[in-house]
């Protein structure tokens, strides 16, 4: 079913994700400054470089013993797809009225997905502010959706990525943050080792 929010090529500044992803199995080579010289690119490059690094021997030893269930990993590439547009503009305070300074809403998007997908056994899916973030000191909720290992215990991952997101906005973005929502929405499994397969 496609996804209302995601525009109807689903272009990531020109390219598919596809095109990202094989871009990336080449090795970036030969470079294409297409890519490489766009923010919105570069964001999807660094976001498929972590889910890839997370879930290929996962998915690899699931398909050994059973048909990959693989929508969780549909729903995280629609996460990154809309996370890398640039969406609204947020300002950023400067003691010179006259400087004009923003941060883009993919820009911080890009940032919640790294922080909360620098946590062991974490994915993160999808970001959503919600909130005037184009007004200095406006009330933003803040939604993260994440996919976490079997076996991590929810509530105790989700307060590591609700206190992570939370001290890496304060520290970046200028954002009022009333609250930071971590909803899990699936789970994924790991490789087990060959002796403890049955």
């Amino acid at each position: 079913m496609t996804d209302p929010l995601l525009p109807g090529d689903e272009l990531i500044d020109g390219h598919t994700l596809d095109e990202l992803s094989d871009y990336l199995a080449r090795g970036r080579r030969p470079a294409d400054p297409s890519i490489d010289d766009s923010p919105e690119c570069r964001a999807a490059l660094a976001s498929l470089e972590r889910l890839s690094r997370t879930t290929a021997e996962a998915l690899a030893a699931e398909a050994e013993q059973n048909p990959v269930d693989d929508g969780w990993v549909a729903r995280i590439l629609d996460g990154i797809r809309l996370d890398v547009k640039a969406g609204r503009r947020i300002p950023v305070a400067h003691p010179d009225p006259s400087a004009d300074l923003a941060l883009t809403e993919g820009a911080v998007r890009a940032l919640i997905r790294g922080v909360g997908d620098g946590i062991d056994g974490v994915i993160v899916g999808r970001c959503r502010l919600d909130g005037d973030v184009g007004t200095l000191s406006a009330p933003v909720d803040v939604h993260v959706e994440i996919a976490v290992r079997y076996g991590e215990p929810f509530a105790t991952v989700a307060a590591a990525v609700r206190e992570a997101v939370a001290a890496e906005l304060g520290r970046h973005a200028e954002l009022t943050v009333s609250s930071v929502d971590v909803t899990v929405t699936d789970v994924f499994d790991e490789p087990q080792d060959e002796e403890e397969r049955p």
